[in-house]
């Protein structure tokens, strides 16, 4: 069974309602049921199903959340990474990117400048760079907690020993984003070179989650060799670790990649995840990411109406947002800067949302 839709089943397509209302009430399927519910509502023939789910998991959002869409200004901190991941365009081994690294003092320009735009969470996001000690980085959230302490702070920066996380915790550090790419070991090792593995990056989760952050895991949809069960291997793992953030964006290559002749994930099947992800984690803080609105203008209006409800605008400083290329043309301006949040504000009300400049904490840790 693979990702690319087949056939739909009419004798299975019957069952496709029961199963997402039983998804709704009890958040979650057996394996075998999500392996074919995933078959069939990838199928281009199931519009109809697939508007049930959205439905459904829209339902489930604003039960919970009501119909606001958190905003988190996010800082691109570095371009410089020590992994050679085969699908992102900041790999070491990407001789053609230009790289750059912001002092301390210029990611707290960009706090500043979110704040007085209303902003009250800043990520910090990054290669895993070791030219910034683990002392810099505590230093530097510990520096944005004392000038602006009822804001919070996410760390995404990769894979680094549970001392170092505990170090940036005790710092002031709320939540670490760290998607875990793929639940299934031998997709894994064909998206990443040998020294790093799954279970690694596993053992990092569940010391995030053991320190405390609120801890934000997830995946790529249609990345090279993915299949329907690497899918609801992903889905069955987010529901061991119980995330607080889940983060599921489309494949995008990039040309400076081994995947450069790759096609793109879908916006179809990421939307039909984002939508799954919601019934299974109804509490989830669930990001409408850049890469849906780089594959799809309405992007991000579309990932809120799946179920979403958090987005990142870019606070990095103009000189450095088209530098920061994970994948190939990603968006850093328009509505996807956090300089034109009224352009945001003013998207998601033509769908029925408000913008929460609030820190927007997973409700297990109001």
């Amino acid at each position: 069974m693979t990702l690319s839709p087949g056939d739909t089943s009419t004798e299975f397509s019957k069952h496709i309602p029961g199963l997402i209302r039983r998804l709704a009430d009890t958040g979650d399927l057996p394996d075998e049921e999500l392996c074919r519910l995933l078959e069939q509502l990838f199928c281009h023939e199931a519009e109809e199903y697939r508007d049930i789910l959205y439905k459904t998991a829209r339902k489930v959002s604003v039960q919970t959340f009501g119909n606001k869409v958190y905003v988190r200004g996010l800082i691109e901190f570095t371009n410089y990474c020590r992994n050679n991941c085969y699908y992102c365009g900041i790999r070491a081994g990407n001789k053609k990117a230009s790289r750059y690294r912001l002092t301390k003092e210029e990611i707290l320009l960009c706090c500043r400048e979110g704040c007085a735009l209303g902003l009250r969470t800043f990520v910090l996001q990054g290669g895993e760079d070791m030219a910034y000690s683990p002392q810099d980085i505590g230093d530097i959230v510990a520096a944005i907690k004392q000038t602006w302490p009822d804001c919070a702070v996410t760390l995404s920066i990769g894979e680094h020993s549970r001392e170092d996380y505990l170090l940036w915790r005790q710092a002031g550090a709320d939540r670490y984003l760290l998607r875990h790419e793929t639940a299934d070991n031998a997709h894994y090792g064909k998206l990443h070179p040998p020294k790093l593995s799954l279970k690694h990056r596993v053992q990092c989760l569940y010391s995030l989650k053991e320190l405390g952050y609120q801890t934000g895991a997830g995946f790529m949809v249609g990345s090279p060799g993915q299949t329907i069960e690497c899918l609801v291997k992903d889905l069955r793992f987010l529901k061991k670790l119980q995330p607080e953030m889940i983060g599921i964006g489309p494949f995008i290559p990039h040309r400076d990649t081994p995947f450069a002749s790759e096609s793109p994930g879908s916006l179809t099947q990421t939307l039909v995840l984002l939508s799954i992800v919601r019934l299974m984690h109804p509490k989830a803080l669930l990001p409408s990411t850049t890469a849906l609105s780089t594959i799809d203008e309405k992007g991000r209006e579309l990932g809120i109406l799946a179920g979403a409800n958090v987005v990142m605008p870019n606070l990095s400083p103009d000189g450095v947002r088209k530098k920061y290329m994970l994948y190939d043309n990603k968006r850093s301006e328009g509505s996807e800067a956090a300089q034109h949040l009224d352009q945001l504000a003013s998207r998601f009300a033509a769908i029925g949302y408000t913008i929460d400049f609030g820190r927007g904490d997973a409700p297990s840790f109001r």
